[in-house]
């Protein structure tokens, strides 16, 4: 497993980084499939909160989905010690979920802990405006940062996966039966919701 240990605005030492690299070697126990690791240490002097000074991403890249954890403390080694429990809780929980579910199919086939949402109806038109180049509806909030991202269709099984790998209370994704753009997201306790939106043509 390669591991990338990446400093923005702070300085990684070599002994830190040898460190990171030593722990991370644990992880491995837990996710044989691991390719590379990368750990991000990022400094915030703008924050008012001490506990947020030092915010560290661990992001393990497999074969498999993209697995993403983070933690922070005002000191560096304190932070990436609550990212890596925190990683280690999540494989560790869909570890347990495949298990206990089995795929997430009971002896009949059916999903009985999935509750399925309709999708809300579409609400009355809001003015909109544009500001800086980006357009606001009614009164804001306006858009401050934008992800796109590849993907392939997934079954519910494989969504409820990525999900609890990258960390997420929902996930978006395309369902490989349907065809919907779908977002699976979580309920109380070990329970799950799935929204699906059937487009109009």
């Amino acid at each position: 497993m390669d591991v990338v240990v990446t400093g923005r605005h702070c300085t990684i030492s070599q002994d830190m980084r040898e460190q990171v690299t030593d722990r991370l070697t644990t992880v491995e126990r837990l996710r044989d499939r691991v390719i590379r690791a990368e750990v991000e240490f990022n400094a915030r002097t703008t924050t008012k909160d001490p506990e947020d000074a030092v915010v560290v991403q661990i992001t393990l890249r497999s074969r498999g989905p993209v697995i993403r954890s983070e933690g922070r403390s005002s000191d560096k080694m304190v932070a990436f010690e609550g990212a890596l429990d925190r990683l280690k809780t999540q494989l560790r929980k869909a570890a347990d979920r495949r298990k206990t579910h089995r795929g997430l199919r009971s002896a009949n086939g059916d999903l009985p802990f999935i509750e399925q949402a309709e999708a809300p109806e579409a609400a009355d038109a809001v003015p909109t405006h544009e500001v800086a180049g980006l357009v606001v509806t009614g009164d804001g909030p306006l858009v401050v940062r934008e992800k796109v991202f590849e993907t392939e269709q997934l079954t519910l099984a494989q969504a409820l996966d990525e999900m609890e790998l990258v960390g997420h209370d929902f996930f978006l994704y395309e369902d490989a039966s349907t065809g919907r753009p779908s977002v699976v997201y979580r309920r109380k306790a070990y329970n799950y919701g799935v929204i699906q939106l059937d487009i109009a043509k």
